[in-house]
């Protein structure tokens, strides 16, 4: 296993929603790569039973930053969007939201702005986060190379694009499919 797939499978610290927007100096790099996202609890309806665990959480999602060569993004910015953005700026959000809906008692909702978001359940989702989902990451010049690796060799089942093949890709975009049509649907939120 390579160095890279080594940081991401069997990392040396996984990192907390309070540990990368509180600490000082942010422990995430401002370089690229890829980050790899690992749950505690996850909603019933995801299928686990092939991810990849680790110290008894499982892997089901990996990003990159940049997404492209030309574009500046970098792992602290893409991982705090994650951990404080909202569900139009973050795909993860999105889907733990439309996953968790019921539970946590949040509805994904049109903002003024022509942009979905879980409005006030944001908050409720970040601290979700905050006791389910850890992070880690791994610095990589290239990372949609070892992205695409990932997806195609590890089970990732909150992971959309690129992924059509995993056998709960069409169960999620239909979630989120019929809640944004769902949010088009209902009042703007401000």
């Amino acid at each position: 296993m390579n160095q890279y797939k080594q940081d991401i499978l069997a990392p040396s610290k996984m990192w907390s929603r309070s540990e990368v927007l509180n600490q000082k100096p942010c422990p995430v790099p401002q370089e690229s790569g890829v980050y790899a996202w690992y749950f505690k609890q996850i909603p019933s309806i995801v299928p686990v039973q092939d991810c990849h665990r680790y110290n008894d959480l499982a892997l089901l999602y990996v990003g990159i930053a940049p997404s492209k060569p030309a574009s500046s993004n970098n792992l602290r910015n893409r991982i705090r969007i994650h951990f404080r953005g909202d569900a139009d700026s973050s795909t993860l959000r999105q889907s733990i939201g439309c996953l968790l809906a019921e539970e946590l008692n949040i509805e994904l909702r049109r903002a003024d702005n022509g942009k979905v978001a879980f409005g006030p359940g944001e908050t409720k989702l970040s601290n979700w986060m905050e006791q389910n989902a850890l992070v880690t990451w791994t610095l990589h010049p290239e990372p949609w190379l070892l992205e695409k690796e990932l997806i195609q060799g590890l089970s990732l089942p909150l992971n959309l694009r690129g992924n059509e093949s995993h056998p709960f890709y069409q169960q999620l975009f239909t979630i989120r499919r019929q809640a944004k049509e769902r949010a088009r649907n209902l009042p703007i939120i401000d």
